[in-house]
């Protein structure tokens, strides 16, 4: 099924789209208001979309982390109900993933389920020394370029995930 969606960063013309899809997938508005904030704050580096026939099928949000070294928060993620089970969440978080090393960042957290995100290389080990109001067994941590800087200290989601 990947074969035929295209993997991109969004643009502008996209947002409505990943507005939609956003509260579709989640059956509410807080994750489509969340990425609004994200994206008027500037917190959101950038948005990873999936689109087949041109139609905006899977989301993914990265968006910058107050870390003691460069950082990334994966989340959230969504991909329509009519596409799940074919791929698409999986190629499109490879891809976002490829990006932010490309980008040079030192890592990459999230709070989900450790089954999925474990496939990645998401680790709760790596993140159990951070100092967060989501530390335990479902907030997780990915090493980018190397090893973690550190190993300790404070990380914290970008504001707009306290209204949430």
């Amino acid at each position: 099924m990947t074969g035929s969606a295209t993997l991109r960063a969004e643009t502008p013309e996209d947002h409505s789209a990943i507005h939609g899809l956003l509260v579709a997938a989640f059956d509410r508005c807080g994750e489509a208001e969340l990425v609004e904030a994200l994206r008027k704050e500037g917190d959101l580096v950038f948005g990873g979309v999936a689109a087949v026939n041109g139609v905006i099928v899977g989301h993914a949000a990265l968006s910058r982390m107050n870390a003691p070294f460069p950082a990334l928060g994966l989340g959230p993620v969504a991909v329509a109900a009519a596409y799940r089970g074919k791929g698409i969440a999986n190629a499109l978080l490879r891809w976002s993933l490829a990006r932010a090393q490309d980008d040079q960042w030192r890592a990459i957290f999230v709070l989900g389920d450790g089954a999925f995100y474990g496939r990645f290389g998401f680790r709760p080990e790596l993140a159990a020394g951070f100092d967060t109001p989501y530390a335990g067994p479902h907030f997780m941590a990915l090493a980018l370029n190397g090893a973690l800087p550190a190993k300790e200290g404070p990380v914290d989601y970008a504001p707009a995930f306290e209204r949430l």
